[in-house]
């Protein structure tokens, strides 16, 4: 059973969602805030598997709480249950695992249940980036991903089809990327081991990297980082 915190400032909702939960099993509701900050005191003192989250709550919302959470050693799975569709892709930037839209269909509750499962007490797996392109928001999937290159404090992100603006610190995408087979080369690059193509020495021990896309783009390799580099690709 997955330990579960409630948090909602309207103490009806809380009530309705602590009933489907009852409805949909495999969750056990062990504690209710109606505020992010009362939240933020209950998840420090007690270990929870999962966190039903409102967005809009007085004070502390529920995107700053997720973000506060994400500091934590061990922080418990995010799951947004909110009456605004528009907060969708922001929760995706704080690593929700998923995002409900009230009224909460009970098929819609187990499937977000079924993806907190896997995730309890190991990192959440992130699939999809918010990036921006055109003054447009999207979600990249992360297996597009060839490269990521620093620019100031935001991030270029390179896929065979272009080029993607990131809000994202490179530091903060590789936290969230390098579980999944990105390794920091450099201190401006990160890249998607799985899209290397060719490794060459260069001199004075650093070394350069040729992807797998549609530019064979060339990356450098740090003489810092290249021996790391090399456990990682078995060479």
């Amino acid at each position: 059973m997955l330990k579960a915190l409630l948090v909602d400032d309207e103490v009806p909702a809380r009530s309705e969602l602590r009933f489907l939960l009852g409805e949909a099993g495999g969750v056990e509701v062990v504690g209710e805030a109606g505020s992010a900050v009362e939240a933020l005191q209950l998840i420090k003192a007690i270990p929870y598997d999962v966190v039903f989250l409102d967005v809009n709550m007085p004070g502390l919302s529920g995107m700053e709480l997720a973000e506060a959470l994400s500091g934590l050693t061990h922080p418990p799975a995010i799951v947004f249950v909110t009456a605004h569709s528009e907060h969708a892709v922001k929760a995706f930037e704080v690593a929700a695992v998923d995002y409900l839209v009230k009224p909460v269909e009970i098929h819609r509750l187990r499937t977000a249940i079924e993806r907190v499962a896997p995730t309890a007490g190991a990192p959440v797996r992130i699939d999809r980036i918010p990036v921006e392109k055109g003054g447009r928001k999207l979600l990249l999937q992360v297996a597009e991903i060839c490269h990521v290159m620093a620019k100031d404090d935001y991030s270029y992100i390179y896929t065979d089809g272009g080029r993607f603006l990131s809000t994202l610190s490179l530091a903060d995408l590789e936290h969230k990327l390098e579980p999944q087979g990105f390794f920091r080369v450099h201190r401006r690059y990160l890249v998607n081991l799985a899209r290397v193509k060719e490794v060459e020495p260069m001199y004075g021990g650093t070394m350069e990297l040729t992807l797998q896309d549609e530019s064979h783009t060339r990356i450098p390799v740090s003489r810092r980082r290249a021996p790391a580099l090399k456990r990682s690709l078995g060479l």
